[in-house]
C-alpha cells in the first residue's frame, strides 16, 4: 500500500524533495518562528502542539499558557505506577509504556461522554480533554519507567518550574541545559511525519472505530515497537535489506566502525567498511528513506545542533565522516533512490553524548514525541467526523481470476 493516497493528515505533509512540513512550515521555519525556552534556542513542543492543533503560529504568552495548563493536568494516579511495578524490570520499556497507557485509560472523558450519549458533534471535545490529559502525564510514566529499569527505581519529581521537555529531561535525571535544549528539539522534530507511517496510521485506523484516544495511542505504541519502525531489537539478517531503521541499530554499526577499525579511521578504511557492509547483505543503517529523496531535514538540524554543542565528539566526528563517504558508494551500488542520510542517522549520537546511553529506552522517546503529531490529528479526525476506516481485501484467488481475465483481454 506504499504511496496509496488514501487518508486525511492535515497536521503535517511530507514532500519527498523538501521533507516533513508542519502546517506547512518547514523545520527551520519552525526553529525561526516558534517560542523558544532561550533565546536562539530550539523551540518548545507546547508550540509546535499549538501550531498542529490550530494551524497558527503561537505568541509566547499562549505558549506559555499551554504549559501552565500541562502542568495542571499531569499528575498521574498511584495505581498506574502501581500496574508498571507489576512488571519485571527485564520487561521492554516499550511494554510498560503501551501499559502504562492502558493504565491511564480508565480516566477517559470520552468513553464516559460516549456511553452517556454525547452527540457525534461534540465527540471532539472530550477526545480533546483526553489528548491534553494524556500528554502532559505520559512524560511521568516514561520517566519512571527509565528510572525503575535503569536507576534502581529512584524517581525524581516532576520541577513545575521547568517547561514540557526540559521537565521530562529533569525527571529521567538529567540537569544539563543543553540536555535540555536537545530534548525540545528532538520532541519537536519526530512529532509528526504525516499519517501514512505505521504508529500514525495505527491511531488514526483505532480512533476511527471510535476508540478513546488513550486505546488509540496504546495501539500505536505497539506499533512503533515493531522492529521495521522503532523497536531497540537487532533486525534479522533477511529484515536488514530494508532501508527502514531504529537509532539504535545506527549507534551499534557506528560503534562496530569503531571497534573495527578505529575512532581515527581513514576515509579509505571507512569506504573498505561500508563495502563490507553492503557485500554481507546489509545496508548502511540511517541511510535512505520510503520517502524522502533528499537529505532528511531532521537529520541536518540534529547535524546543526551538535556543530554548535559538541562538535568534538568522536561519534560526531565519525557520524560526519560516514555523511562524507556513504552516500557516493550508495549511488555507484546503482541500487539506491535515495543515498541520503535521515533522521536515525544522528539522533543516537546526541543522546549518548549527554549520557541518555540506554539504547532500548530511545523508542520511548519517541513514543513521547510522536504522541503530539497523533493526537492533534485525533482531535481533528473527530472534529471533522471522519468514518470508520475499512479498506476492501482481496483473496489470492480473485488476484489470479482478475490477472487471467487481463491476460485474456489482451489475447483478444
Amino acid at each position: 500500500m506504499r504511496g496509496i493516497k488514501g487518508m486525511l493528515w492535515e497536521t503535517s505533509l511530507l514532500d519527498a524533495d523538501e521533507g516533513i512540513r508542519f502546517r506547512g512550515l518547514s523545520i527551520p521555519e519552525c526553529q525561526k518562528k516558534l517560542p523558544a525556552a532561550i533565546s536562539g534556542g530550539e523551540p518548545l513542543p507546547e508550540g509546535l502542539l499549538w501550531l498542529l492543533v490550530t494551524g497558527e503560529v503561537p505568541t509566547k504568552e499562549q505558549v506559555a499558557g499551554l504549559t501552565k495548563d500541562f502542568r495542571k493536568r499531569s499528575k498521574v494516579p498511584g495505581f498506574v505506577f502501581d500496574v508498571l511495578n507489576k512488571f519485571p524490570t527485564t520487561a521492554h520499556p516499550m511494554s510498560q509504556l503501551s501499559a502504562g497507557i492502558m493504565a491511564l485509560q480508565t480516566q477517559s472523558q470520552f468513553a464516559k461522554a460516549y456511553e452517556e450519549g454525547i452527540h457525534k458533534s461534540k465527540y471532539w471535545q472530550p477526545v480533546y480533554e483526553d489528548s491534553m490529559n494524556l500528554m502532559a502525564q505520559l512524560p511521568e510514566v516514561a520517566a519512571f519507567i527509565y528510572r525503575r529499569v535503569y536507576k534502581g527505581g529512584k524517581t525524581i519529581p516532576p520541577d513545575p518550574k521547568l517547561d514540557y521537555a526540559a521537565n521530562y529531561a529533569h525527571m529521567l535525571g538529567f540537569t544539563d541545559k543543553k540536555f535540555h535544549e536537545l530534548m525540545r528539539l528532538y520532541i519537536t522534530i519526530h512529532s509528526d511525519h504525516e499519517g501514512g507511517n505505521v504508529s500514525a496510521h495505527t491511531v488514526h485506523l483505532v480512533g476511527s472505530a471510535l476508540s478513546d484516544p488513550y486505546l488509540s495511542v496504546a495501539a500505536g505504541m505497539n506499533g512503533l515497537a515493531g522492529p521495521l519502525h522503532g523497536l531497540a531489537n537487532q533486525l534479522r539478517p533477511q529484515l536488514m535489506k530494508v532501508m527502514i531503521v531504529s537509532a539504535q541499530e545506527v549507534l551499534r554499526w557506528i560503534q562496530d566502525v569503531v571497534k573495527e577499525v578505529g575512532a581515527d579511521v581513514t576515509t579509505e578504511q571507512l569506504k573498505e567498511f561500508v563495502w563490507k557492509t553492503l557485500k554481507s547483505g546489509k545496508v548502511v543503517p540511517g541511510y535512505g528513506h520510503a520517502v524522502l529523496r533528499k537529505t532528511d531535514p531532521r537529520y541536518q538540524c540534529q547535524r546543526e545542533f551538535a556543530l554548535k554543542h559538541l562538535p568534538d565528539d568522536p561519534l560526531f566526528k565519525m557520524v560526519s565522516k560516514i555523511y562524507e563517504v556513504v552516500p557516493p558508494i550508495l549511488l555507484e551500488t546503482g541500487k539506491v533512490k535515495n543515498p541520503w542520510p535521515n533522521v536515525d542517522a544522528h539522533s543516537g549520537v546526541l543522546l549518548q553524548h549527554y549520557g541518555l546511553k540506554e539504547q532500548n529506552y530511545y523508542t520511548v522517546l519517541f513514543g513521547i514525541s510522536r504522541t503530539m503529531g497523533v493526537l492533534s490529528q485525533l482531535i481533528w479526525d473527530r472534529a471533522l467526523g471522519l468514518p470508520l476506516e475499512r479498506p476492501k481485501s482481496l483473496t489470492f484467488g480473485w488476484i489470479e481470476n482478475y490477472c487471467k481475465g487481463k491476460g485474456q483481454m489482451k489475447k483478444k
